[in-house]
């Protein structure tokens, strides 16, 4: 009984065109602050969601729940914010620290802490993120030229 090796994978037209999503998805992914709105939309996702929970297991929903729900939709929508308008990351950035740390006294704790210290994570990351600047080639090559070019050598005394 003899095992065959599995077929070679073949550059298929789904291939190409997955790798083209995925580089293109890479591109957009780090023309903006991500990770930033990631953070941030899990930390409103958390303290939204800790209110509408079975009421037997968490506090009862009042005043806070309410408070949590708004708060929630606000870091969510700070995240797209973030997200799809990087420009705006400062605004958006400010306004996730300030809702996630009001979140605490208002909702629960703060979804636990854990949405708390997730949406402070993301808005502080957003605050904090700058682009890329396209890098500088011709001075880089003016150096290389430079450093490359010989010396002329002197004739004579020594």
């Amino acid at each position: 009984m003899t095992i065959e090796p599995p077929p070679e994978p073949t550059e298929g037209p789904t291939r190409g065109r997955t790798l083209r999503a995925r580089r293109a998805f890479r591109h957009w992914r780090r023309t903006r602050p991500f990770w930033a709105a990631v953070w941030t939309g899990l930390g409103g996702f958390v303290i939204l969601f800790l209110p509408l929970a079975p009421l037997g297991k968490i506090l009862q929903v009042g005043i806070g729940g309410i408070a949590g729900m708004a708060g929630g939709v606000v870091l969510m929508a700070m995240a797209l914010l973030i997200l799809l308008l990087p420009g705006q990351r400062h605004t958006a950035g400010v306004i996730a620290v300030i809702t996630g740390v009001a979140s605490f006294p208002l909702s629960n704790l703060g979804g636990l802490f854990v949405g708390m210290v997730l949406s402070v994570l993301g808005g502080s990351m957003a605050f904090a993120w700058l682009p890329e600047k396209p890098t500088k080639r011709r001075r880089s090559a003016r150096r290389t030229r430079a450093v490359e070019t010989p010396l002329p050598t002197g004739s004579g005394s020594a």
